[in-house]
């Protein structure tokens, strides 16, 4: 299984930097693990509208040059679909199980993902309603990929 992270923005805080360190290097014993980290655009902040599309789709023409026409693509989105960690490893599971090797989970930058991005998703994914850093959620999603792992071995992982 190939899992790849296309995230919007250079990740500079070092304690998240630690935390998915350190879930990469668990990951790397069930699946191949690729962070791939696009520039953000530069933005002021009061953005009109065409702006604030604008830059989503400079952002967004930057994500979708990194995935490959083979690849299942979960965009995080706020209005995606809720799942539990059980879920989410049993539909990692199903991909693996049905030819589905390359997956694709992509984070957006502050404004969010371009319509571009959402239409080649074959999925959307929420973890909450509330909107949450994305250099935050990158380290959450990668927990919750190592866990899902570790459901679908049956391997103990605290709760």
């Amino acid at each position: 299984m190939n899992i790849q992270i296309v995230s919007v923005g250079k990740l500079k805080e070092k304690y998240l930097k630690m935390g998915i360190e350190e879930y990469t290097k668990r990951l790397g014993a069930y699946a191949k693990i690729d962070l791939v980290e696009v520039a953000d655009e530069k933005a002021p902040e009061n953005l009109s509208e065409a702006d604030m599309e604008i830059v989503k789709k400079k952002e967004g023409d930057r994500i979708l040059a990194k995935i490959g026409a083979d690849t299942y693509v979960i965009a995080l989105a706020i209005e995606g679909k809720m799942k539990t960690s059980e879920q989410l490893a049993g539909d990692i599971e199903s991909l693996m199980t049905y030819g589905r090797s390359k997956i694709a989970f992509v984070i957006g930058g502050s404004l969010g993902l371009h319509e571009d991005v959402m239409k080649r998703s074959d999925e959307k994914l929420s973890f909450s309603k509330m909107t949450l850093p994305h250099q935050l959620m990158k380290l959450v999603l990668v927990e919750q990929i190592y866990r899902a792992f570790r459901i679908m071995k049956n391997e103990p992982y605290h709760k």
